[in-house]
């Protein structure tokens, strides 16, 4: 029968591509990138056949034109190549994707948007370059709007994550899958809320994301500048509690966060905690075991590598 083998959550930057040698806290970045490495080799002994890659779009695939709340990849995949991330058409389990996609309408419970041609960016991309690395799997990816307002609630993403488990669960074969949150955690960018833009920095990003569909790469140098020159907004203190629960099994309690209340509390990167969530849900929320969490200031985020391991939970329920 199909299973689900494995989850990882880790975070994204891709100022580890960019600007590595400039990392004041260089033994931090060490030890995430060899959580990273730790948790590729996880996935590796777990041998899965598909991942489904979780993650969110950062206006280089999508655009304010059209941004579904979720959009599931069930044809081509190529990946936008910014920043030294992987460019170029990624491998699709196209027959489980399809599946999928059909699974959650039929069954009246989800209405997720689809492409026949998806665009990614970092916000997968970075989890192909680093957990991926080497392994001989396809992808199902689903990408998930956590900066474009109005979001998908938590408890919805939640739900979304409850209903793909029960349809990968009910495909026929014996398909391995694994599962990649990818984002997060606490951290904020100097991004506007699109629709109420002040300044000529915040304006400017609301024209690259409504215009950038076709030139995205014209807006590149200049939206990069504004990050770079951003203050860090971390919390250790909200990533720490989020990992516990992920730890213990609870990470959907943090549904209980209204969108407002996140971004509030943890910075509007933060919303990308969605991901880990679905991923969570996917694996019925058996405990993590966490390989890293380093605060870097320098990237602007708290940086952490979790892993989901239903095998190690069940030996340790029935010794």
């Amino acid at each position: 029968m199909t299973e689900i083998v494995l989850g990882v959550g880790a975070s994204h930057s891709t100022l580890m591509n960019t600007h590595w040698e400039q990392t004041l806290h260089k033994d931090r970045a060490e030890r995430f990138r060899d959580a990273l490495a730790a948790a590729r080799d996880e996935l590796a002994a777990a041998r899965p056949d598909t991942v489904i890659l979780v993650g969110s779009n950062h206006f280089r695939g999508f655009w304010l034109d059209l941004i579904p709340a979720f959009t599931l990849g069930v044809g081509e995949c190529v990946a936008s190549g910014e920043s030294g991330t992987p460019k170029g058409p990624q491998p699709v389990d196209v027959p489980l994707a399809r599946h999928l996609a059909s699974s959650l309408v039929e069954g009246g419970r989800f209405d997720v948007a689809f492409s026949a041609r998806l665009q990614i960016d970092h916000g997968q991309s970075h989890a192909i370059q680093y957990l991926l690395a080497g392994l001989d799997v396809e992808i199902v990816p689903l990408v998930v709007n956590v900066f474009a307002p109005p979001l998908p609630t938590l408890g919805r993403c939640e739900e979304l994550g409850r209903a793909i488990r029960e349809a990968v669960l009910a495909l026929p074969g014996d398909r391995r899958v694994a599962v990649i949150g990818s984002g997060g955690l606490s951290h904020r960018l100097p991004w506007p809320d699109w629709r109420e833009p002040h300044g000529d920095d915040e304006e400017f990003m609301a024209r690259a994301w409504l215009d950038g569909r076709n030139n995205w790469q014209d807006y590149d140098a200049r939206r990069r500048e504004i990050i770079r020159a951003a203050e860090a907004a971390i919390n250790p203190e909200f990533d720490e509690e989020f990992l516990t629960l992920l730890e213990k099994g609870e990470a959907h309690r943090v549904t209980g966060l209204s969108t407002e209340e996140l971004e509030k509390t943890a910075g509007n990167g933060a919303q990308e905690v969605r991901t880990w969530l679905l991923m969570a849900a996917l694996l019925d929320h058996a405990p993590a075991h966490r390989l890293a969490y380093e605060p870097l200031p320098e990237w602007l985020t708290g940086m952490a590598v979790a892993v989901l391991d239903p095998a190690r939970n069940d030996s340790k329920r029935h010794p």
